[in-house]
């Protein structure tokens, strides 16, 4: 695995050509944050794991303090469920007898996260949530549909999820049906494997790539050979799956920045160097409970043909010397913190197929003074006389219903193709201009899944929440919404507010990214009782000056949440109190 045939052909970059844009470029070589040099002993850059028959474990010397999952992982290799059909023999156990052994109990609750099945004991007993695997958010019609075939049969149990990584997730599946499901998945060209625990999420992309008239690179060959990669073509890789953690991925492709590059643990930001096209790198980027951090520069560009060389260079640094103890210190940045940024650099150098990495460059291609662009709505795509729609799906929620509706649409008025957003919104391409009054006038867009939302409503982002998480402190999607409608009954606003709902400190909804983030938690109300309740973060920032949001109240009873946001929105973003608006005329 570390000689590597693939090569892309350099794309031609440009500069935009449009004139109302500024020609400042974003210079993204030096942190502006950065673990001090330090001394590493030699005896720590020892790799911690080893390739045993096929699959990498935890070696006996480095054993002692790890986690529970880590545990979890020893007893029994979670990638044998599917690369060595252990899911057929568990599909066939009773719940009861499942939980009767600790093993097969394990194995729904924890292993089968490899497979991209997520038990809901808590809220769903029997159950799961199963995440798909689709880099830069890129489906078809027939995907979509198989989706829906799927979570149709589980009635008000079964729905879907568009999240914020271009990734479907959907619900009430049973295990019993998970062969067929997975099954029906490689029939349609669509993979679970390797999407959640000590995995490499959903590698997230340009949601326009390739249509986008400002586009900087098309983004889709990248995502595409990441993951396929990563899963030896949804084969299984367990290369890369004992891992200390989970790890996200991304290639940046617009000015845009809608791959939110600073929250992910590697992103590459494309660069010119000595006139050949490539990548400047980041490296570390996460949100926990305990932390939050940017991403960071590693000083390192590479070409567009050492894409997939750097992923795996980085990859194998963190798997190799990733800390596997508090499961709140094993994210990536840990680990660089640890080593300092120039003994980290020097591990992924080394890991290199020619044992080295080239230094940054400033000619990044990124314009920092950029005006960021809504991809809702309709615009015409670089390809003459054709067009994309974006969607605005509310907190990203489907029903089976709504899919196969989706899935006609992009037959009857596109090429059969649908794009998911980090914002949980989806994106039909290739519409023909003659057919766009049609579009415009079916009931799914009049109705449910409008191109042309409120302000506030665009703008909103909400995780799962305690309707089928077992870690959410409180209810996310429905609570989102009904809070928007009061806050857009109080205020009346004329910019875009970016609002993210989280429903614990796992912060899967991003609050920190949002102009005003909602965090669940329980507060007190007036008599001092227990309520669900938020802590509110204000002042996040995506795009070339990106800046993670801190706490601006703690603990708000939900209810009381409305007339907060009102003032926040009057205080800092400009909104006028609509019972002034009615006074005025």
């Amino acid at each position: 695995m570390s000689s590597f045939s693939v090569r892309f052909l350099a794309p031609q970059v440009l500069p935009s050509t449009s004139s109302s844009r500024p020609k400042t470029w974003v210079v993204a070589t030096a942190p502006t944050t950065a673990p001090a040099s330090v001394e590493v002993d030699a005896g720590r850059l020892e790799p911690r794991v080893e390739e045993r028959d096929g699959y990498f474990i935890l070696k006996e010397k480095f054993r002692e303090g790890i986690n529970p999952q880590e545990k979890i992982k020893i007893e029994k290799e979670p990638m044998k469920l599917f690369m060595e059909k252990g899911i057929e023999e568990l599909a066939k156990l009773s719940m009861e007898e499942i939980d009767n052994a600790k093993t097969t109990k394990d194995d729904i609750d924890v292993r089968l996260k490899w497979l991209g099945l997520f038990h809901r004991r808590k809220h769903q007993y029997g159950r799961f949530m199963m995440r798909l695997k689709l880099p830069n958010g890129v489906t078809t019609s027939a995907q979509t549909r198989y989706l829906a075939s799927v979570i149709r049969k589980y009635g008000k149990d079964g729905c879907a999820d568009v999240t914020t990584r271009q990734n479907w997730q959907i619900r009430g599946v049973v295990l019993p049906d998970v062969p067929e499901i997975i099954k029906g998945l490689e029939e349609v060209g669509l993979t679970s494997l390797q999407s959640g625990m000590d995995n490499v999420r959903n590698p997230v992309g340009n949601p326009i790539a390739g249509i986008d008239p400002e586009e900087i690179v098309d983004t889709r060959p990248y995502c595409n050979l990441i993951s396929q990669f990563i899963t030896a073509n949804s084969r299984g890789n367990p290369f890369f799956t004992n891992l200390p953690r989970k790890w996200n991925v991304c290639i940046v492709g617009s000015h845009d920045l809608y791959e939110h590059p600073h929250i992910n643990d590697l992103a590459y930001m494309p660069a010119i160097k000595d006139g050949r096209f490539g990548f400047n790198i980041l490296v570390g980027g996460f949100f926990s409970p305990k932390r939050c951090e940017e991403a960071i520069p590693l000083d390192a560009w590479v070409s567009g043909d050492d894409v997939l060389p750097l992923c795996k260079a980085v990859l194998e640094t963190f798997r190799d010397l990733g800390f596997r103890g508090n499961r709140q210190k094993t994210r990536m940045m840990w680990l660089i913190d640890e080593l300092g940024i120039e003994v980290f650099r020097s591990e992924v150098a080394k890991r290199m197929p020619q044992k080295e990495l080239e230094r940054a460059t400033s000619e990044d291609l990124v314009q920092k003074q950029w005006e960021r662009r809504d991809y809702l709505g309709v615009h015409p795509q670089k390809q003459e006389g054709l067009i994309y729609v974006g969607l605005h799906i509310p907190v990203g929620r489907l029903q089976a219903d709504d899919m196969d509706e989706l899935a006609r649409l992009a037959d009857t008025y596109g090429t059969g193709e649908l794009r998911l957003t980090v914002e949980q919104n989806i994106i039909i391409p290739n519409v023909e201009n003659s057919k766009l009054e049609a579009l415009l006038n079916e009931p799914l867009l009049k109705d449910r899944f409008s191109p042309e939302p409120s302000i506030l409503m665009k703008g909103l982002v909400a995780c799962t929440g305690n309707q089928f998480c077992g870690q959410a402190i409180i209810e996310t999607k429905a609570r989102a919404l009904k809070v928007t409608e009061e806050v857009e009954r109080l205020v009346s606003v004329t910019k875009p507010v970016r609002m993210h709902w989280t429903g614990c400190p796992n912060t899967c909804g991003q609050v920190q990214v949002a102009d005003i983030g909602f965090m669940g938690c329980m507060a007190r109300d007036e008599n001092k009782k227990p309520v669900e309740g938020a802590d509110i973060f204000l002042g996040g920032r995506i795009g070339s000056d990106s800046h993670l949001g801190e706490l601006y109240k703690k603990a708000v009873p939900c209810k009381d949440l409305g007339p907060i946001v009102a003032d926040i929105l009057v205080e800092h973003f400009g909104a006028v109190r609509r019972e002034r608006e009615e006074g005025e005329e």
